[in-house]
């Protein structure tokens, strides 16, 4: 089959054809005239590109999935599914949160019949800080390194684990869940925490970061749900779980990225829906500080949480929150 008769098939351009023949996706034979000859095998990888494009997938990302596709790696073709749905997915949060801004300008100007200035510049440069820190995250810790010795390490309960088992109980007996609720494990590493939960009746979920860490927790739990992603762009629509939870996680990020976290967390929960932090947490450096006055007790007050917290030991607390309004 000739390039024109490609093109008019899969409806796209002859331009756009030579431009994955260019990047070295598709290989047509060239035969007479210099003339391009495709095979059903050559038209079939061209519409898998076309839908990996339609997808939003980079051109570098869709020749490492051919290649996967091609040698049955399933694994690794899904990391890279997995990847670009992540990317989508922030894409969304930023769009809802431009759609959310645009709605109450709208809401202001019909109940005050004008919109100040003031405003207008306090909401875009908002939007631009939330879209700044998501850009801004990066995996810096190198879980994917960690995750085949990362049960032996906290199970062991190593100075930097120390009273693992104890806070992760703790942390179930808080969260009290009722057979059959939804819950989210954001960090969820290998799956400790949420074996324990489900093991209690909650149907769980998880979301990291790393994709040997979700490895590994897909191992030890097979029929479990997870997702690659993070905490500033929680790969879940709005108002799915009963609660969310996070152990040894939430500490890697920034004050102002926290804040954006629980905003993330609040949107996938249903109405009173809970969280619990169970993590490393102090202020100024200082381990014998009153965990009450942290920014983290403060921040989930100001967003009408009611709070209780237990420290663990001089580095390791636990907070859970729940809604008040």
């Amino acid at each position: 089959m000739k390039i024109k008769e490609v093109a008019d098939r899969l409806k796209i351009s002859a331009r756009a054809i030579r431009f994955y023949e260019e990047k070295g996706l598709i290989s047509p034979t060239k035969g007479e005239n210099s003339y391009r000859y495709f095979s059903e095998k050559e038209i079939w990888r061209l519409q898998t590109i076309i839908a990996l494009r339609e997808a939003g997938m980079p051109v570098d990302d869709i020749r490492k999935a051919l290649q996967n596709i091609e040698g049955q790696d399933n694994e690794e073709l899904q990391y890279y599914l997995e990847l670009q749905r992540s990317v989508l997915f922030t894409k969304w949060v930023e769009i809802k949160h431009i759609i959310d801004t645009t709605d109450y300008m709208i809401d202001m100007i019909k109940k005050q019949q004008a919109l100040p200035l003031d405003d207008i510049y306090a909401l875009a440069e908002g939007s631009r800080r939330l879209r700044e820190h998501r850009s801004s995250w990066e995996d810096k810790w190198d879980f994917d390194a960690r995750a085949r010795i990362h049960d032996e390490i906290v199970l062991n309960e190593t100075s930097e684990y120390k009273d693992y088992g104890a806070a992760l109980a703790l942390t179930v007996q808080w969260l009290a869940p009722i057979t059959g609720e939804k819950g989210l494990d954001i960090g969820i590493g290998t799956g400790n925490l949420a074996k324990k939960l489900i093991a209690h009746g909650a149907v769980m979920a998880g979301v990291d970061q790393s994709k040997e860490m979700l490895k590994q927790c897909r191992q030890k739990l097979p029929t479990l749900e997870t997702k690659l992603g993070n905490f500033l762009a929680i790969p879940y629509m709005d108002r799915k779980f009963d609660f969310v939870v996070s152990s040894f996680a939430f500490h890697h990020l920034t004050e102002s990225q926290q804040a954006l976290a629980i905003e993330e967390m609040r949107r996938v929960l249903k109405p009173h829906g809970r969280i619990c932090i169970t993590d490393y947490m102090m202020i100024d450096d200082n381990p014998s500080s009153d965990i009450s006055e942290t920014g983290l007790i403060k921040l989930f007050e100001t967003k009408g949480y009611l709070t209780k917290h237990q420290r663990m030991n001089e580095r390791l607390h636990i907070v859970y929150a729940v809604p008040i309004r």
